[in-house]
């Protein structure tokens, strides 16, 4: 394929070698967008128009969101948590697959530690998509770029199309398209709880395919109450490859432990995310 150089160019043992070489970068261009590496374009479709049945408007929604997410990031002090990456790729060049464990820490206002427990496969994903990713969420923690992805008006545009009714609040459904060009932003459809207004679901995708050679990336987080805090419960990433190959990473959390900066002492206790889950 034009991807590769011809075999026939120069020795057969040079040319394996470099096309073997242009797999392995082929790939990682596949799994790119899982890693956050895409961009948001210019060319999102026009907002769609906000319902107007729900029992609060969308400028309601949003401040109510921001407000509360404010609250519960300045009140969330600590947290730690066990994560197990895995990414399966299933296509040309070959199957590849590996899975991680990670023990997460976070300190506010921004640090983020990370501790790897164990790992095995594709050594390739390892480091080229799981440590990079790792390595991307501590950017992303830092103040000047979380102001810069946080789900608000200055960096979306949203609408309100649709209510979901349910105990206790609902659930308000907000269309988003990303306003900047950011590898952290997305645009889709966002699930907010009509009583602590957090975000609940994400189903999304990137604004702009990562490279040529991904058709399509689907992205999918669901969150769970932890205390008084929302946090990630499980996160799906699809890419679909234009050379008919599919990419999958996963992200469980689980074994949560919080604390409140709003309590002290014993009263600050930490708890799991299977007693702390909604």
């Amino acid at each position: 394929m034009g991807i590769f150089l011809s075999l026939t160019q120069g020795s057969t043992q040079t040319s394996m070698r470099i096309s073997i070489q242009n797999s392995a970068r082929l790939f990682f261009l596949l799994v790119a967008a899982l890693a956050g590496a895409f961009a948001a374009g210019a060319d999102s479709p026009p907002l769609p128009p906000s319902i107007t049945t729900a029992p609060l408007s969308v400028d309601q929604v949003v401040n109510n969101l921001a407000r509360r997410d404010a609250e519960r990031a300045q009140a969330l002090g600590h947290y730690e948590s066990i994560r197990v990456y895995r990414l399966t790729y299933i296509g040309f060049p070959g199957n590849r697959e590996a899975e991680m464990t990670v023990e997460a820490a976070y300190d506010s206002p921004s640090t983020k530690r990370f501790q790897i427990i164990s790992q095995s496969g594709s050594n390739l994903i390892i480091s080229r998509v799981f440590k990079r990713l790792l390595e991307s969420e501590k950017e992303a923690a830092e103040p000047e770029m979380h102001a810069r992805t946080l789900l608000n008006r200055d960096n979306y545009d949203l609408a309100l199309i649709g209510f979901e009714p349910s105990e206790p609040g609902g659930q308000y459904v907000l269309a988003v398209y990303p306003k900047t060009r950011s590898k952290y932003l997305y645009r889709g459809k966002v699930w907010v709880d009509g009583t602590d207004f957090a975000v609940t679901r994400i189903d999304a995708e990137p604004a702009q395919n990562p490279s040529f050679w991904t058709k399509k990336s689907e992205i999918h987080h669901e969150y769970m109450k932890v205390q008084d805090f929302w946090l990630p419960r499980r996160n799906e990433s699809v890419s679909y490859i234009r050379l008919g190959g599919r990419a999958t990473l996963t992200i469980e959390y689980k074994d949560y432990r919080v604390r409140d900066s709003r309590l002290s002492g014993n009263a600050a206790k930490a708890v799991s995310s299977e007693t702390g889950a909604r």
